[in-house]
């Protein structure tokens, strides 16, 4: 029978473990009594005063066993010292110091006489010879485990570490102690020429980033590992840039979280994705300002199942709200997220609710019943090729929807109304753009005529959500390729989930109505470099493993995206990421006619919508 490591096999292995080193305690503790009479002698046995030897033949039995108790008290048998640091040589110091105060007591209690020189001698050897034993006691079980490791058939993975710094010094040495993990580190790379030709626990740091092609060669390495917790995400993605070229299993350590706890471990390794390529630094919000706007109020989220809805949902409910009503028509969804709120946070006060806002009574007995402070519209269809399909439905939710929501915040008199919006909002090509559009001119003419503070946040792709372009690529080449890109010049904005929903809330704590806060999202990105570097960080070779097949613009689909429309300016937030565009100006009384107008085509599913879109937007030029 097999036992777990925990069980009656595991305690009896430590039990041995600990008997091994008692014996070499005591051998220890024996020895250097004597050895410091020697020492304290200039190493003339006849010479040293009978009287002394007689006093450490007297103390020698309770000098040993007050050495074991005082070990076992500062914890020097149940270390794992093939792991041993700075701490565990801390306690053989402050132990062996103990174990000398004792000493002194133990002389006086037999009526003995040392040398005072004695007990510093002594102490210094002891500490010395502790420290030793463990020390040959950790080289012995390492070579026992890299011996038995090495002749395991398909073991020992070449490795590159890039980062000669703490994080990296702690993977390598963890790579070095362990039994179990495959990996032999045959290099290290750093950018400080002052470490160049230097070593981290036997390994050499043969140079920078420049050397790290013909080192992958040399050294014929098969994983390069980012130990870099602290470094920038412009430099990650700089060194990831000449790493994915070699072919290699890359991973990275996520951040510098675990040099503070000492905790940098190989668990702590995640394989790298497109996200460290992007090489934009994250959002800094003011969450002192974000969590005083939304501390104990009660914020309704449309769409609160969805992508963006979701993260509002977790962002919001580590604020402390006093209540969060989640809106969503899609079941499954709402349902999600409402379990993991429950156990993440039980006690906040959660509704979930099924249904549409497209539904007039259902909206406003929601407002009426739980009268929000805050509303998050994120409620809407955002896939632009299925709503070139069906510009009906397009309208109806998004453009519909809106307009009820944000009546029915007037009506109930909401404080503070945030709408979803997007990029594909300015000089729109396609009606699911122009119907967020429709969404911006409702919040603008509605913030007008209302006391509730109407606002539009507008960003670019969400990077993970629900139908965007990495889910899909990762995909295509799980299965094979190819890869499609619609065409090799289209470039996007991208930006996280999380920092979507952060800059959601910051514009709601900077609202004062009327605004359009746009994301400084940094350097546009070409949707064929993501699909290329996609495929080489899955270890695969664009165009020999991984075909990429161009499958030409979408209808509605453009070659870039943009932030802000020509007539709006730009101003800056306290968050130099955050920016308000202003709005532009349009005959509201007009707008309030078109809408009607429009209301009812919709509802008679009239065919040509887009001329009427047209019409009411002006910037609407669809893709013919």
């Amino acid at each position: 029978m097999r036992y777990h490591e925990n069980g009656i096999w595991g305690i009896k292995k430590i039990w041995e473990r600990r008997l091994i080193l008692f014996a070499a305690d005591i051998v220890v503790l024996f020895g250097i009594d004597y050895l410091t009479l020697l020492m304290r002698f200039e190493f003339e046995w006849k010479s040293i005063d009978p009287d002394f030897l007689n006093t450490v033949a007297r103390m020698m039995p309770m000098h040993l066993v007050a050495g074991l108790l005082v070990f076992w008290i500062f914890r020097l048998y149940h270390s794992l010292w093939q792991f041993a640091g700075s701490r565990e040589l801390f306690n053989i110091c402050v132990a062996c110091v103990a174990l000398t105060i004792v000493d002194i007591l133990l002389i006086r209690l037999v009526g003995g006489f040392l040398p005072k020189s004695f007990y510093a001698i002594n102490c210094t050897y002891a500490m010395f010879g502790i420290g030793g034993v463990r020390m040959i006691y950790r080289y012995i079980r390492k070579l026992r485990g890299k011996s038995v490791f090495a002749t395991k058939p398909g073991r020992n993975k070449s490795v590159m570490v890039i980062g000669a710094g703490d994080a990296g010094r702690m993977i390598i040495d963890e790579i070095q102690d362990s039994e179990y993990i495959d990996s032999m580190v045959c290099c290290v790379i750093d950018d400080d020429i002052n470490k160049h030709g230097c070593y981290i626990h036997g390994v050499r740091i043969v140079g920078g980033r420049n050397t790290i092609l013909e080192n992958v060669k040399k050294y014929h390495i098969e994983e390069i590992i980012i130990a870099m917790p602290s470094q920038s995400r412009k430099i990650i993605r700089e060194i990831l840039d000449i790493c994915k070229e070699t072919g290699c299993d890359m991973k990275v350590l996520p951040g510098i979280y675990q040099l503070v706890n000492d905790e940098v471990q190989v668990r702590d390794l995640r394989k790298v994705d497109i996200n460290d390529l992007l090489g934009r630094e994250p959002i800094i919000i003011d969450d002192q300002g974000i969590q005083e706007y939304l501390l104990g109020k009660t914020i309704l989220i449309t769409g609160g199942g969805g992508s963006i809805g979701s993260e509002l949902c977790r962002q919001i409910a580590e604020r402390k709200p006093a209540k969060l009503i989640i809106f969503d028509i899609y079941e499954n969804n709402a349902y999600d997220i409402q379990q993991e709120l429950k156990q993440k946070h039980p006690d906040l006060d959660l509704v979930v609710l099924i249904g549409s806002v497209r539904n007039t009574r259902r909206i406003d007995q929601i407002f009426a019943t739980y009268r929000p402070d805050i509303v998050y519209h994120a409620a809407a269809h955002k896939h632009v090729p299925l709503m070139e399909d069906s510009p009906q439905e397009a309208i109806k939710n998004n453009v519909l929807g809106t307009w009820k929501t944000v009546q029915a915040a007037e009506r109930w008199r909401v404080k503070r109304f945030v709408l979803i919006s997007t990029d594909k909002a300015v000089n729109p090509t396609n009606i699911m753009g122009a119907s967020k559009r429709l969404c911006e001119m409702i919040v603008q003419m509605y913030n007008n005529r209302s006391d509730t503070e109407f606002v539009a946040v507008r960003f670019g792709n969400v990077l993970g959500s629900n139908g965007s372009v990495i889910p899909l690529f990762q995909k295509q080449i799980e299965n094979g390729g190819p890869v499609t890109v619609t065409h090799p010049d289209i470039i996007r904005y991208f930006m996280t989930i999380s920092e979507a929903v952060a800059l959601v809330l910051q514009a709601g704590a900077y609202a004062k109505g009327g605004e359009i806060f746009v994301l400084d999202m940094g350097e546009s990105v070409k949707i064929l470099d993501l699909a290329t570097n996609l495929i080489k960080l899955s270890g695969y070779k664009p165009g020999e493993d991984i075909e990429i097949v161009f499958t030409g613009l979408r209808p509605g689909e453009k070659l870039y995206e943009e932030l802000l429309m020509d007539e709006e300016g730009l101003k800056t937030t306290e968050n130099k990421m955050i920016h308000i565009g202003k709005p532009i100006e349009f005959d509201e009384d007009q707008f309030m006619k078109d809408l009607e107008e429009l209301k009812v085509a919709v509802e008679d599913d009239a065919v040509d919508i887009k001329a009427m879109v047209m019409k009411i937007v002006p910037t609407y030029k669809p893709v013919q």
